[in-house]
């Protein structure tokens, strides 16, 4: 077949010139676009739209999945794709799929790489798609065939599956030797989406990097560097139902995905994924901007200081950021944001202490990026390169300082260390929890000095904390004994003339360019140690207890919001960190819940650093916690009152007085109201004042609690003097509240706001829980994604429906909807939008099939009657798709014939035989259903029940025929 020369993208092999990456994936999409008519789509963004399940598009079909569900609604523009190509940026890091801490370690691993693929949706299957797939790799980019194999599914007989030799047959047929086509067992060539669902054999391509005429077949799948897979040919024909089962798709699809990295490294004569024109640019800008000699492409002992590892860590790691950057996803504090920050400072310090380089070299490398994949991706041209650099510099500066002074912890404990111990965990706990350190990057770290880390004390540390965050320290509980000062230690405090603590540093932090918040530092005093309800003068290393100092810059918990977490270090020590996980208030004293790594003693001068990124999401969610009240008011009426709040970094709970039910029409105002305060970006005005002033305001919110006095006023877009003036009906018109946490300084940081539960606690009281920021966006593209598949099961379910398991499908979709909505987390309006709807599409759908079973029964039944002809027993064998339509023909039989007595069995394809029976009420007593069943199917080593007159049960095929001859005899016997 002569090729034309527009798809034409490399010379012969072995020619001076190798294709570039560029021309390599663009005539895969030419390839089936234009030969094969396939319709070309850009890539999705790597952040996952509507899938909580993932944090990032880790491969290409993730944009097909409501295709391959058969949830994509029928008049959408996905549901007209036929045949369709595309190059997926896809992320791997975090989750199942998490490939960061084998990235620099070998030549092969990435967190961002490009998947190219080609799906048919109910069009072309296994013959056309093996015979483009070997077009265009043997004639198109020319690779020698004797290098190229193939497995398919070998076949499973536990799963009552066979060889897939349709597959094996479509490549003899394309001329691949016998010797190159190989099977192999489930495992490695059977794909399957998930637990549930569409699944199918697979065939993958493997290339052999040494060829020379040799047969490499023994090393497939093998794992060995020479022979690697380079595309996986997925072939979607069975769905995996709850039960475990496999059933038939009704439509056949085809999902392939080939690794460009992979392929340009074969295309490009390389035996290293960095050796390509993808990285090779990105690694001469690293070395242009660094003091490291230049890259090799060593590896394991022969990069000697990893200076090779760290070459490949940036370059991988600068073109995951990029990418995730301008997809939206920035360096945060949980999910896919808080992966992408672990990525920036592994990447980060690589730069730093392997590369020498100097700050800003991660930065510097985003314009090469973008030269390398902007043709492909035009968003990362369109996404300002000074975006990019501007969030990475950000994130770099902050992580610099922490990690000089992770390193220098480390040092100093490694030479306080015994010979041949573990790393001490609580030194590692401050590192993870204080510092922001990832585990990998600890490990790392330590592995470099030949240490291991404690982790068995390390995950005791995680477990207590996890405890911690999931209910708190419960009475009793070690913990709670060290932050809550009994009557006799306050009475001591007290009578010893120690201060009060001051904690007005706590509200020092101000909004300063680019709307970032700048917290001031804050030094104190220890005043006295605090464990197993005793005042102590010092506590010693890894023992934790309450820390009182003279002044605090930590929120202690109180008035519903979570306590500050953070560190504390010595002044004049900087290498050791005391974290800090929680705070509390007692007596005017704030406790400081606090892990010793060394003795600290009373006296002590510290400095202390509260966790920035947990204080602003509980000051973006307190403030938010008053547009919600004022909202709730404003909807629901004046007469609507708060009940009490939590707010922590996650999210927020405010319970309030109703009359009744809150509708989705209430709902959906009060989100509205909060949406509109949030754009005008209201300033939130502060100020301590006394107590009967503060009494006077006229709709000031206040819940019923002791305040002191002065009392902290919280006023949204008035200033509190102009709420003080007596005439002022500010209160009435805006949110008044007396509050005494920490809470941002224009309403715009919130960003939006989504109510994703509201329920009565007790009658007259509702709960509702809200989140804001990221969260409220992912709750509302979720929220739009259900509501999509919803909409698309009830657009089906209006179709003419005949069959019983495509009904009983529908159903079961239906069912598994509803567990979804119910537990997801999306706008609650919208929740109980879908809830009806689903609720109502259930009741059609269990009608259907009832009515569905009794048609198909009424003909069985008629079929048998006619054979049968008014006999007293009818024993017979028919086919049946559940017990529940034998059961139906059973019934209508006997209706039909009253005197007539019915078994009926129905093999099933698992070899599993469902028995139903019936006993004319005319042979009563003496015959019973329920004993002619049960002797049937212990026949058949089963079981069975029921009453005298109707009986059911199963049992195995294999004893059928004797059951069939007991059944006969047992109703003789009886008659």
């Amino acid at each position: 077949l002569e090729v034309p020369w527009r798809w034409r993208c490399s010379p012969r092999r072995g020619g001076a010139a190798c294709p570039s990456a560029g021309q390599i994936r663009a005539a895969f999409l030419r390839f089936f676009e234009e030969r094969h008519g396939h319709r070309r789509l850009p890539s999705a963004p790597v952040r996952p739209r509507g899938d909580p399940r993932l944090l990032f598009v880790n491969a290409g079909m993730n944009q097909f999945k409501p295709i391959f569900l058969g949830t994509v609604h029928p008049r959408s523009e996905l549901a007209q794709h036929r045949r369709v190509v595309n190059s997926q940026k896809c992320v791997r890091a975090g989750g199942k799929h998490n490939d960061l801490e084998d990235v620099g370690r070998d030549t092969y691993h990435h967190t961002f790489f490009e998947m190219l693929g080609n799906w048919s949706f109910g069009d072309y299957f296994k013959e056309e798609a093996c015979s483009m797939a070997w077009e265009l790799l043997t004639e198109v980019y020319e690779i020698p065939r004797d290098r190229l194999y193939v497995t398919y599914f070998g076949g499973d007989p536990s799963l009552g599956l066979s060889a897939d030799e349709e597959c094996r047959d479509v490549w003899l047929h394309l001329g691949v030797p016998a010797s190159h086509v190989l099977p192999f067992p489930l495992k490695d060539n059977f794909w399957e989406m998930g637990d549930t669902g569409p699944c199918g054999p697979c065939t993958e391509i493997h290339y052999d990097h040494v060829g020379g005429g040799r047969n490499a077949a023994a090393l497939v799948n093998q794992g060995s560097p020479d022979v690697v897979e380079i595309w996986n040919l997925v072939f979607m024909q069975y769905s995996r139902e709850v039960e475990g089962n496999l059933l038939p798709l009704p439509q056949h699809h085809v999902d392939t995905g080939m690794g460009l990295e992979r392929l340009v490294t074969v295309l490009q004569n390389k035996r290293s994924n960095y050796d390509t024109d993808l990285f090779t640019p990105i690694l001469d800008a690293i070395h242009k901007g660094c003091r490291a000699p230049r890259y090799q492409g060593l590896v394991g002992n022969a990069d000697v200081g990893r200076v090779n590892m760290a070459y490949r860590v940036v370059a991988d790691h600068v073109r995951t950021l990029c990418v995730c950057i301008t997809d939206g996803i920035y360096p945060g504090f949980s999910g896919a944001e808080l992966v992408l920050r672990r990525i920036l400072r592994r990447a980060v310090r690589f730069c730093s202490e392997v590369l020498q380089a100097p700050p800003g070299l991660l930065a510097s490398l985003v314009p090469t990026v973008v030269e390398v994949l902007g043709d492909a991706y035009p968003e990362l041209t369109r996404n300002a390169n000074q975006q990019i650099k501007d969030i990475i510099n950000e994130n770099e500066a902050a992580f610099l300082s922490s990690l000089e002074r992770g390193r220098r912890i480390i040092e100093r404990t490694v030479q306080q260390m015994e010979p041949s111990t573990n790393f001490p965990a609580e030194v590692a706990w401050s590192l993870y929890g204080s510092l922001g350190f990832p585990l990998d990057l600890i490990d790392l770290m330590l592995e470099e000095k030949g240490i291991n880390l404690d982790s068995a004390a390390f995950n005791e540390l995680v477990l207590e904390d996890a405890k911690r965050k999931a209910g708190g320290s419960q009475a009793g509980e070690p913990g709670s004994t060290n932050t809550h000062l009994d009557v006799h230690s306050l009475a001591r405090l007290q009578g010893s003339k120690v201060p009060a603590t001051d904690d007005s540093p706590k509200y020092a932090y101000t909004l300063g360019q680019h709307g970032h918040y700048e917290f001031s530092p804050c030094q104190a005093t220890v005043l006295m140690l605090y464990r197993d309800q005793c005042l102590q003068k010092e506590a010693g290393a890894g023992q934790r207890c309450g820390v009182i100092l003279d002044r605090t810059n930590f929120y202690a918990q109180q008035g519903g919001q979570d306590s500050d977490q953070g560190y504390m270090i010595r002044l004049g020590q900087q290498d050791v960190l005391f974290p800090v996980e929680s705070v509390h208030l007692c007596g005017g004293y704030v406790i400081h819940e606090v892990t010793a790594v060394e003795t600290l003693r009373a006296g002590d001068q510290v400095q202390l650093f509260v966790d920035e990124a947990r204080r602003l999401a509980c000051m973006t969610n307190h403030t938010a916690t008053h547009l919600l009240n004022f909202a709730l008011r404003h909807v629901l009426g004046d007469s609507t009152e708060q009940r009490g709040s939590h707010v922590t970094a996650e999210r927020l709970r405010f319970d309030f007085d109703t009359k009744g039910h809150v509708t989705v029409e209430q709902l959906q105002q009060v989100e509205q109201v909060v949406q509109d305060l949030i754009q005008k970006n209201e300033v939130v005005h502060m100020a301590e004042v006394p107590l009967t002033l503060a009494r006077r305001v006229q709709g000031l919110r206040a819940v019923d609690e002791g305040y002191p006095d002065p009392v902290r006023m919280v006023s949204l877009g008035v200033p509190v003097e102009n709420v003080l003036t007596c005439d002022s009906k500010a209160a009435m018109q805006t949110s008044v509240e007396l509050c005494c946490g920490t809470h941002l300084l224009q309403t715009g940081s919130v960003e939006d706001l989504a109510i994703i539960s509201e329920r009565q606690l007790v009658k007259g009281i509702s709960r509702v829980i809200a989140v804001t920021g990221g969260r409220a966006k992912e709750a509302r593209e979720v929220g739009q994604c259900l509501a999509m598949e919803v909409d698309s099961v009830s657009l089906r379910m209006k179709q003419r429906i005949t069959s019983i398991p495509e009904m009983q499908n529908l159903s079961k979709e239906v069912g598994q909807l509803t567990k979804v909505v119910a537990s997801t987390a999306m706008p609650q309006w919208q929740r109980k939008e879908l809830q009806t709807i689903l609720k109502a599409l259930q009741r059609t759908a269990n009608t259907a099939v009832k009515k569905l079973e009794l048609q198909q029964a009424e003909k069985v039944a008629q079929i048998l009657l006619a054979k049968y002809c008014n006999q007293p027993v009818i024993i017979d064998t028919i086919p049946a798709d559940s017990l529940s339509i034998l059961m139906k023909v059973v019934n209508q039989l006997c209706d039909k014939s009253p005197g007539t007595s019915v078994l009926l069995l129905s093999p099933q394809a698992s070899g599993e035989v469902l028995c139903a029976c019936q006993v004319s009420k005319s042979c009563l007593p003496g015959f019973s259903a329920a004993d002619w069943a049960v002797a049937v199917c212990t026949q058949m080593e089963g079981k069975a029940g029921g009453s005298p007159i109707v009986a059911k049960g199963s049992g195995n095929a294999k004893g059928m025929q004797g059951a069939l001859t007991t059944a006969l005899e047992f109703a003789q016997s009886k008659l």
